[in-house]
Parts: structure tokens; sequence; C-alpha cells
């Protein structure tokens, strides 16, 4: 029986939903039992409030202040205590728990993985944006505090389960997939009139918007590249990218004797959740089997960075270091906004963070300091700043 009192930050989008079913699944079914301390969410105040009800947490919290009555009309009578405003998810992020799920997407969340790796909980981090950003500084954060940063992204769930954290000197490099996203076989040229309905339509997970783009893009592979830099302590040198379509395998480890090992599975979110909330246990939950007659192959390509320019951008940043991948990650961030309210062309997304990089100061921030998220927010905000002067160019000159 897996016992854990959690906080779900970010709790109304898919990798928030897909926590509480799975708590309510291993409920069910008698192999867990949660106690919730805290949900946040967004606009969606019918389903954060629906969240609620079930779940009976002491505190529920909506980013947006104007939705704060409709929270308190929709919880009327059941006694939840209810706030609103990023101040209130930070706040509500630092309660103690056992067990805290980051998933807030994009840099808005870092302020709240932040908070939540000060309390010594778990933090099972699906916000990526928080580790390419201020990555050893939270990594850091967590460690002197008492906690444990766990992975949820499935390509990195499938490292940790695999890497040798006590003799990390055995690991030769480490592979992570890609699924090549639904451009794969596209040229360069067919990808210049690319909508964002097309983008968004990902083969094999079903995800948010904004990282369905990025999955378009192969931005996501780079971020995810920089994350395992910081996750594994890796040289960028020592991590390589392979497009593997059917999205079974999820990443591998090879050893310095030659062996690699590789996790995996059905393309399912819950697994990599699942792995995060019982760890070191084992929570079982109605998975999907892997079925290997039925899928007769896998198969293999190198990415082509020529078509995909994100994720040598990626690993350049990487390499610079400093401010770099903030850099990156708030050009990106922009870029692929703009795409998807259609003010900028597909194929200008990598040139909006291209030129970013180039224009903005790659300062520092220090790992082990109290003051890192700000001085990565620092950033963030002055590349947001550029990308966005960029895409504005670029559009008068359309």
């Amino acid at each position: 029986m897996i016992r854990r009192r959690v906080s779900i930050l970010g709790s109304t989008g898919s990798v928030g939903c897909s926590t509480l079913a799975l708590m309510d699944a291993a409920e069910s079914a008698g192999t867990g039992a949660f106690a919730v301390e805290v949900l946040t969410g967004g606009a969606n105040i019918a389903r954060l409030a629906e969240q609620a009800r079930r779940w009976r947490p002491a505190l529920v919290v909506t980013a947006y202040p104007a939705q704060l009555e409709a929270l308190n009309a929709a919880l009327a009578g059941t006694g939840i205590a209810t706030a609103a405003g990023d101040a209130a998810v930070v706040e509500a992020a630092a309660r103690p728990v056992d067990w805290v799920m980051a998933a807030i997407v994009g840099a808005a969340g870092l302020r709240s993985a932040w908070a939540a790796a000060g309390t010594g909980a778990t933090l099972a981090l699906a916000n990526k944006e928080s580790l390419v950003c201020c990555g050893p500084a939270l990594i850091e954060r967590v460690q002197r505090c008492g906690g444990r940063l766990i992975p949820v992204d499935s390509e990195h769930s499938a490292i940790f389960q695999v890497f040798p954290a006590e003799a990390p000197e055995r690991v030769a490099r480490l592979i992570l997939t890609a699924s090549g996203g639904p451009f794969r076989t596209l040229s360069r040229a067919d990808m210049a009139g690319i909508t964002p309905e097309r983008a968004v339509a990902h083969p094999n997970w079903s995800m948010g918007a904004k990282i369905s783009v990025d999955s378009a893009t192969m931005a996501n592979k780079g971020l995810e590249t920089i994350e395992a830099a910081y996750l594994f302590d890796m040289p960028a040198d020592r991590i390589d990218v392979v497009v593997h379509p059917e999205s079974i395998i999820h990443s591998l480890v090879e050893f310095i004797d030659g062996s690699t090992l590789a996790q995996m599975g059905p393309p399912e979110m819950k697994t990599p959740i699942a792995c995060a909330l019982a760890w070191p246990d084992r929570l079982a939950w109605p998975a999907p089997r892997l079925d290997l007659p039925a899928l007769g192959r896998l198969t293999f390509e190198a990415p082509d960075e020529v078509r995909f320019p994100a994720l040598a951008l990626a690993r350049q940043a990487l390499q610079a270091g400093g401010g770099a991948p903030t850099i990156f990650n708030a050009a990106n961030e922009v870029a692929a906004m703009a795409f998807l309210d259609r003010r900028l062309a597909f194929l200008n997304i990598a040139a909006v963070i291209a030129d970013t990089l180039g224009r903005v100061t790659n300062s520092g921030v220090s790992s082990g300091s109290d003051d890192a998220c700000d001085a990565a927010l620092a950033v963030d905000a002055e590349a947001r700043r550029m990308a966005e002067s960029i895409i504005g160019r670029l559009a008068r000159a359309a």
C-alpha cells in the first residue's frame, strides 16, 4: 500500500489529470491511499472544482484572480479554502507534504517548483522548463533541503529507472529517443505552410498544444537534452538523440562495457507518473501492457538537424552554459505561442530562437544561490522581450 500526502501544481492540465486518475485507480484497487493538501489550476474552474470535491484538499488555488469568485461559488458549502494569483500558487507549493507533482507548464512553473524544492518533499518534476532555466540550482536546493527530485518526462524517467546513481562512472552515454513528431518525413519546403492544427496532432502522445508544437519542431528533444545533462551530470557530448517513431523505447543508458539498457512500454504518461509517485516502490495499476509480437518491429533513425534546427540550437545553448539554456527556453516558448496564435510561421520558430540567443546577454545562474530562481527569471524576461521584438520585425517584413 502506497501512502502519500500530496500537492499537485497544475492539476487541471494533462499531467495533473493523469496523476489524479492514477491515484483514483490505485485507491479503487486498494494499492494506494492519498491525502491531498493542495490543488492548483488555471482558468478551468469547473475541472478544478470537480477535482476538489473528489479529493477534499486543504486548499485550492487558481492562478487567475479574476476566477476566484467563480471558484468560491463552485466550492460553496464544502469548507475547502481557496486563493488566487501567482503568489498564492507559490505559497501553496511551500506547504509541507510528502510528494509534490510540479506540472505547471512553462517558465511560469519555476517559482512554485522552487518553493516546493525547499520543503524537503519528493519533487516529481513534469515542468521541464524549471530544469532548463535553473537546473543545477534547483537540484542543489532539493538535495540541501532533504528532498528528492524524480523526473516525470517519459525519457528522463526511463533513464532514472536504469541509471546507476551509486556509480555514475559506469555510464558511457545517454540516448534519448524521439518520436520525430508529426512532420518526421516532410521536407523543409513542405513544412513552410504548416498550420497549428497540424502541428498539435501528435501521432503517438496526447499532450497540450505547446508541448505538441515543441515535438513538431524537435525543440522538446533539445530541452530534454539540457535536462538530462543537469539531472544526470552528463556532458553534452555524451548525450545523443535517436528518432524512434513507435515511442516504445523511452530512452537508453549505455555502459562502459558496451551493454545498453532500455526502458520500454506503450506511450502512456501514467507510467512515469506511477514511477515517481511510488518510488522506490512500484505501484500496481491497470497499465497497458507491451505486446511485442503485435508490434512486429521497432525502427530507429538519426535526427535531421537541418530540417529540425532547434535540436542543434539547444545543444549549442547547453555547451555555452550560463543563461543560454534559459534564453533558449524563453525564446522557444514565445515563438511557439506566436505560431499557435498565427503570428509566426512554423519554420520561423527556430529562427527566432537563434536570433534571440545571439542578442541576449548570457549571464550566469549560480547553483547553491538562494536568488538563483530570481536570476533565472530575470534572464527569462529579457529573452522574452527580445523574442517578441524579433517576431514583431518578422511580421512587419512579411
